[in-house]
């Protein structure tokens, strides 16, 4: 039970993150940039580990749980790609950059996303478990 009330707590954060992203993402709908980077490919990434950090809950499958916790490196790994990139385009003059502060605020609110997933696959271990294991 207090794993599940611990899961409840990452996914509303998750919601309120998810909204502030669809709050940025109509700005940079409605700009002309043309580097979007790799925000739809870590998006992606970021919906599965959610998808299958609650499937892990409901299937009760540790192991499932335990490849959510792994797979956050690949989501964090495209946080930093995105920033090294948004870092040399607004460096090189290519842009002013002012819509490279909302796709790096996008790219930080999916890494935390990955993060309350990762949490949520930990408390699934926890819940099978009865321990954290580390």
């Amino acid at each position: 039970i207090s794993s599940a009330l611990k899961m409840i707590s990452d996914m509303e954060r998750i919601g309120d993150q998810a909204s502030d992203i669809v709050e940025l993402a109509q700005y940079i709908k409605k700009s002309d940039v043309k580097y979007k980077t790799h925000l739809s490919d870590m998006a992606n990434e970021v919906i599965k580990m959610v998808t299958k950090s609650i499937k892990s809950f409901v299937k009760k499958d540790i192991e499932m749980a335990r490849n959510v916790i792994v797979y956050y490196d690949v989501v964090d790994n495209y946080f930093e790609e995105i920033k090294k990139e948004l870092i040399r385009i607004i460096s090189s003059g290519e842009s002013d950059g002012e819509e490279f502060i909302d796709i790096l605020m996008i790219a930080k609110y999916l890494e935390r996303i990955g993060d309350h997933a990762t949490n949520i696959a930990e408390w699934v271990e926890y819940s099978i478990l009865g321990y954290h294991a580390e």
